[in-house]
């Protein structure tokens, strides 16, 4: 936890330098809706989220698909992928206070911060397990590929690159060319982190970020309830 919590900051202070050089040589210091203070809010507010929300993916169900041990599971009186939501969710809990909360606190302490309003904070609070949602949704996926692949290490490393350049993690979308950021507002990818900055820093309309976040969330889940139903009928355990 301290080791993790450390890069995060470490690496937050190397964002917060790239960007605040960037926002130094455009025209009035701002680029977007940002300026110094949401730049610096949206780096720290970022860099505590990446665990929260598993940016990077998991491989805890590819590799139990891979070893066989997915079969144990497959019989236990439950329902997998509700089983593993709520475990994702539990770990949330916990990532939220040892490593969402740290480097804001680093942040807001040393830097200009921008703090949203009182009755922001539960908004916030939404929009963060609507994110935890999407990218549950979206690791579960990739993690089913497996069912087919036998190994999805290679699908898994392209989703960990992908996704952070396309949810608003390297840059904030405001960054984007305008067609880039309209295109992008049609796939999750921007559900899971641009999201939640956007509702603290107070950026854009409210409900219809959180709109797109449930929207996604919802048709993630039945999507992977869908390719779950299908990979059961074809597990074939080999060995033991």
């Amino acid at each position: 936890m301290i080791a993790g919590t450390t890069t995060n900051v470490v690496f937050g202070l190397l964002r917060m330098a790239v960007l605040l050089a960037a926002l130094d040589s455009s025209a009035g210091g701002r680029i977007g809706d940002y300026d110094v203070a949401a730049t610096v809010t949206y780096v720290w507010l970022g860099q505590g989220l990446l665990a929260f929300v598993v940016l990077w993916g998991d491989s805890a169900l590819s590799d139990r698909i891979r070893t066989g041990d997915v079969v144990v599971d497959l019989y236990r009186p439950w329902d997998l992928q509700w089983a593993l939501l709520a475990e994702d969710l539990g770990r949330a809990g916990y990532c939220a206070v040892t490593r969402l909360v740290p480097p804001v606190v680093v942040g807001a302490l040393f830097f200009p911060f921008r703090w949203p309003s009182a009755e922001r904070w539960p908004l916030f609070a939404v929009s963060a397990v609507l994110a935890v949602l999407v990218s549950f949704g979206m690791r579960f996926l990739v993690n089913a590929s497996t069912f087919w692949l036998l190994d999805n290490r290679g699908v898994g490393s392209l989703y960990g690159v992908g996704t952070g350049i396309l949810c608003g993690l390297t840059v904030p979308l405001d960054f984007f060319p305008d067609w880039a950021r309209f295109a992008l507002w049609f796939t999750p990818f921007p559900a899971i982190m641009q999201s939640p900055i956007d509702v603290f820093l107070e950026h854009g309309s409210l409900w219809l970020t959180l709109g797109h976040q449930a929207v996604w969330a919802v048709v993630l889940f039945l999507l992977g309830k869908l390719v779950l139903s299908r990979a059961v009928r074809k597990v074939v355990v080999h060995g033991g």
